[in-house]
């Protein structure tokens, strides 16, 4: 089965966000990053950090990790390794870093503002720790704070007894980008006992039968997390993917639809997610 890719960049145009649309362009028609590091700026706030919602689930104005992480996909996405926000970013995340690199994954400012449940403020170091090294990894970033957090990666993930939800997605992303191929591949391993027989990494306190796809957990191809993954579990997904396109064009994310506009927005970076995974699988 193929997609429909001119319902998709319909549902784009008609419902995402204008950052979405112009990642869309660059990924389909080759289009000028440049926009796409406009509309990325209109949520960076003077800290160098970065919020306004642009992660769906907590909005307030205020700079959170979870803003960071979805800013340093966009600049990875885009192969924007010259970017000055990479190296603002990486001075941000410093500021608000543990001694040891951890970093909490909601901070303070949001409450107040509209979040989802799961979106508490809290102190102690969380799996975004993972996520923001590996951004920084990927767009190739020199950094203080990212040697520090390397090594809090690795001492978490070779410490860990019962890897479980998203720690499990986000310590493959840190694999994944890390430049340490031997130690990464040892280090996967020690992931595989959370992965079903399916592929899928159930969610605990997640809705009902909430999982994460392989897909997710390892969405490019020839990454060293695909050791978790056969041949015949990716292609069974990729076929999956094709077929969960919805009538509109675009695709829908399986957790919690806690309010309209994180539906809306979420719905739209779940599509370019789809589109670009079936891409770069040489799908579409």
């Amino acid at each position: 089965m193929s997609i429909d890719l001119e319902a998709a960049r319909q549902f784009i145009e008609s419902g995402a966000r204008v950052l979405e649309r112009h990642q869309l362009a660059v990924l389909l028609d080759n289009g000028p990053v440049e926009p796409v590091l406009t509309a990325l700026a209109a949520y960076q706030n003077g800290d160098g950090g970065f919020g306004h919602a642009l992660e769906p689930d907590v909005r307030c104005p205020g700079s959170q990790p979870a803003a960071a992480v979805v800013a340093l996909d966009v600049l990875a996405d885009i192969n924007a390794t010259r970017a000055p926000m990479v190296t603002e970013i990486a001075d941000w995340i410093a500021t608000i870093a543990h001694p040891d690199g951890g970093i909490p994954t909601v901070l303070p400012s949001a409450d107040g503002h509209p979040r989802t449940p799961w979106m508490t403020p809290s102190p102690e170091a969380g799996f975004l720790t993972y996520a923001l090294a590996a951004g920084l990894w990927r767009l190739g970033a020199q950094h203080s704070w990212l040697d520090t957090a390397t090594t809090w990666c690795w001492n978490q993930i070779e410490a860990i007894d019962k890897p479980v939800g998203y720690t499990v997605k986000f310590a493959l992303q840190f694999l994944d980008a890390v430049p340490d191929p031997a130690r990464a591949a040892a280090a996967t391993e020690l992931l595989r006992p959370a992965i079903r027989e399916d592929g899928t990494v159930p969610v605990e306190g997640g809705i009902e039968n909430e999982h994460i796809k392989p897909l997710d957990l390892s969405p490019r191809p020839n990454a060293p997390s695909r050791a978790l993954f056969d041949d015949s579990t990716i292609t069974a997904e990729l076929q999956r993917l094709e077929h969960e396109q919805l009538d509109d064009g675009g695709w829908d994310f399986d957790f919690l639809h806690y309010f309209a506009g994180q539906t809306v927005e979420w719905r739209g970076l779940t599509t370019l997610a789809a589109i670009r995974t079936l891409r770069e699988h040489r799908r579409i």
